[in-house]
């Protein structure tokens, strides 16, 4: 696991495993309004992807979105693995992400548009871990890499 800053929010208790990752997707429903716990559960980033680094046992909320109720969990911003073109695949380099790719027929296009990355956000490449599985039928060299938020 990448080391670094953690933050305390809310999760399902049937969902609270450390390695978990997940997206933040935001609020769920008009229920969380009302919540008193409301600001605990939505102190993420929307679209972000999350990693469950130790799980908190001690206190339970009740939830009507989740339904064993919410603990406490640190989580991480989680690394994602991407394919970005070869002439930014350096690692400890920092790059923008751009997503340039229409094609959703491709083989390789989860890779190029994965989930919990933002568009324009930077990242920092951590490990370049290989050519692409497929050929870029675009004819752009591409090398498989693992991000980290900037």
């Amino acid at each position: 696991m990448v080391k670094g800053k953690t933050k305390v929010t809310l999760i399902g208790a049937a969902l609270a495993k450390p390695g978990l990752d997940f997206i933040y997707e935001g609020t769920l429903c008009t229920e969380c309004e009302s919540c008193k716990v409301r600001k605990a559960c939505h102190n993420l980033q929307p679209g972000r992807r999350y990693r469950v680094a130790a799980v908190r046992t001690n206190t339970r909320h009740d939830c009507p979105v989740h339904h064993e109720a919410v603990i406490a969990i640190d989580v991480m911003e989680a690394p994602l693995v991407a394919l970005i073109g070869a002439d930014m695949a350096i690692a400890n380099s920092k790059v923008s992400y751009e997503f340039s790719c229409p094609r959703i027929e491709c083989r390789s296009y989860r890779l190029c548009r994965p989930d919990g990355i933002i568009e324009g956000e930077k990242y920092v490449v951590g490990e370049v871990l290989g050519n692409a599985p497929d050929v870029c039928e675009r004819g752009r060299t591409l090398k498989l890499v693992e991000l980290r938020p900037a």
